[in-house]
């Protein structure tokens, strides 16, 4: 696969109906998700339009469509209730957007450190857990709105506590509302979805009914979205709580790492294209920093705007600038046209998304693949929901490299062997076989194979204690690629301890790094040079020679033996 050129105008109409078409898609996404934000309509199309602008200008992944996303809206919505609970709406909001910036500028920070390729390096356990976690969240804060009341304090947990209430207090319409634009969503046929994306049918449809069949009823909507271009929203911090805004703006900037790069990789394989990661980051966070000085929020690549750009023919960033320029215009002249749009339906929107997220397809059979690999996911899923998403992410792959780490390390130790006669345990020819014979059990062949992470230390100490009874110790490390720290000291104890009862050792085909890292442990400094070879046939010639030696005079010890060349 090639990078593909950023943008040319060889695919020119392909390009213009790819942006035309994930623009009508991005319009009812953008409304729903500035809504649930908490930041407003109007914050969710500015994020539209300049997070999709920057990203698709400067970004690394030329049919990547970028705008607010669900699980971008969920760490926005814990943000913006958090700050303005403390320190005011007006203030909060304006830190909200800081926050934006900070998530953006560590995005930069992130490509130009070139870590794009390390983002997604995480077990599938975790980022599914983590995704489901976010689709729960985005369906409990949707609860409210589509039950036609405001929503609750405490986000997740308060409106957990509240159901009770919200469904004594239910209001028929607004229900109905949401819960005809979800239908409309679920139900579609795919031969009307080729032609207008079922949200902006549920948008529009629900819209009507509610003028036209509820206009004398008192329904919450949207309200006035302000024309023209957005006001300068200068940083503004608060020295008490930077550090919060700090792991905020972290978290934020990480799953939209996250959320744009494994939308590239689907870009890609739609396409058959590779993308730049790093150069993505960098574009990302532009986007961001941008969104967030004008009272945007944050967004990221959304598979849904960039699955129907490609459909639609989008091949380069032109698709992407199209996008932007269309939502534009709504937001300088058309934004009147969106005030009596209920919250309920966009309620609706935003609530079928978060069932979207949930990965109900591993969900299903998670248990069946592996029992830990789910623990592992509902742990995660438990994290995320009730406790933390960076705490969640965190635990997440520790566990799982933890277990990792000891099914590789378990795996590693069967390759760790200690063998004293001329059986089958590794491979070797006869004149070795025959050389191991004559050794009588005396000498120790301490084969080790494959990479010796430090879970092997413990098989490397164990395999230690064969050793009694024996005069020769030959460490054969020929098929041994990586050689860890921890593994390491366990073969220099091993070694020592052989000197210290007076044993020969010889090691065997230490080349490269192996070599070099025996060599700062000083392992060839305690050895004479005649005892390092890099044939194991050698290895046990000497070691029979050493034998005879000391049969013949038994006064020679090791430190005594003198190998002749």
């Amino acid at each position: 696969m090639q990078i593909t050129n950023r943008i040319h105008f060889r695919n020119i109409k392909g390009d213009l109906f790819g942006g035309l078409t994930a623009a009508i898609i991005a319009l009812p996404m953008a409304l729903a998700f500035g809504v649930a934000s908490g930041a407003g309509a109007e914050a969710g199309l500015y994020g539209a339009v300049l997070v999709g602008f920057f990203a698709a200008l400067f970004g690394g992944t030329p049919t990547l469509i970028s705008e607010p996303t669900g699980p971008m809206t969920v760490v926005m919505t814990a943000v913006i209730a958090n700050l303005t609970a403390t320190n005011g709406t007006e203030q909060g909001l304006a830190m909200a957007f800081t926050v934006v910036m900070m998530a953006g500028a560590l995005q930069i920070i992130f490509g130009a450190l070139r870590l794009g390729k390390y983002v997604t390096l995480m077990p599938y356990t975790v980022i599914s857990g983590f995704m489901s976690g976010i689709g729960i969240i985005l369906v409990i804060l949707q609860t409210a709105p589509f039950l036609g009341q405001a929503s609750p304090k405490g986000g997740v947990l308060g409106t957990v506590q509240n159901i009770p209430t919200l469904l004594q207090n239910i209001n028929p319409i607004e229900t109905g509302l949401g819960a005809l634009t979800v239908a409309i969503l679920l139900f579609t046929p795919s031969a009307i979805k080729k032609w207008v994306p079922p949200q902006l049918v549920a948008l529009v449809l629900g819209t009507l009914i509610s003028i036209f069949v509820f206009g004398d009823v008192d329904i919450r909507r949207i309200g006035e979205i302000p024309t023209g271009l957005p006001a300068l929203q200068l940083p503004q911090f608060s020295p008490s709580q930077f550090q919060i805004m700090f792991i905020d703006a972290l978290v934020l900037g990480m799953l939209g790492c996250i959320d744009a790069l494994l939308t590239s990789v689907i870009a890609d394989s739609l396409t058959r294209t590779q993308h730049d990661s790093n150069k993505e980051l960098i574009g990302q966070g532009i986007g961001n920093v941008v969104s967030g000085l004008f009272g945007g929020i944050a967004g990221a690549g959304a598979t849904m705007g960039t699955v129907v750009n490609i459909q639609g023919g989008g091949r380069t960033a032109l698709s992407g600038l199209t996008r932007a320029m269309i939502l534009l215009v709504v937001v300088l002249w058309a934004a009147p046209l969106t005030q009596d749009i209920p919250l309920a339906v966009l309620a609706g929107i935003a609530l079928k998304v978060g069932i979207d997220i949930i990965d109900w397809s591993f969900l299903k059979r998670a248990h069946k693949v592996s029992p830990k690999a789910a623990l592992i996911m509902y742990g995660v899923i438990g994290l995320t929901v009730f406790v933390d998403l960076i705490a969640a992410v965190g635990v997440g792959v520790f566990v799982a490299n933890i277990l990792t780490i000891e099914r590789l390390s378990n795996l590693q130790s069967k390759d760790v062997k200690t063998i004293t006669d001329a059986d089958d345990a590794i491979l070797m020819s006869e004149d070795e076989k025959d050389l191991l014979d004559q050794g009588n059990g005396r000498i120790l062949l301490f084969h080790l194979s494959g990479p010796m992470i430090f879970g092997v230390s413990k098989a490397i100490s164990r395999e230690q204690t064969a050793m009694e009874d024996h005069d020769v110790l030959i460490l054969d490390l020929s098929d041994v690629p990586v050689l860890g720290v921890t593994s390491s000291l366990a073969i220099e104890n091993t070694i020592k301890e052989a000197l210290e009862k007076r044993r020969q050792v010889f090691i065997v085909g230490a080349a490269g790094s192996i070599k070099r890292r025996l060599e700062k442990l000083g392992i060839f400094d305690i050895l004479p040079k005649q005892n390092l070879v890099m044939d194991r046939l050698e290895a046990l010639r000497l070691a029979v020679g050493y034998l005879q030696e000391i049969d013949n005079n038994p006064v020679t010890s090791a430190s005594d033996f003198s190998l002749q060349g």
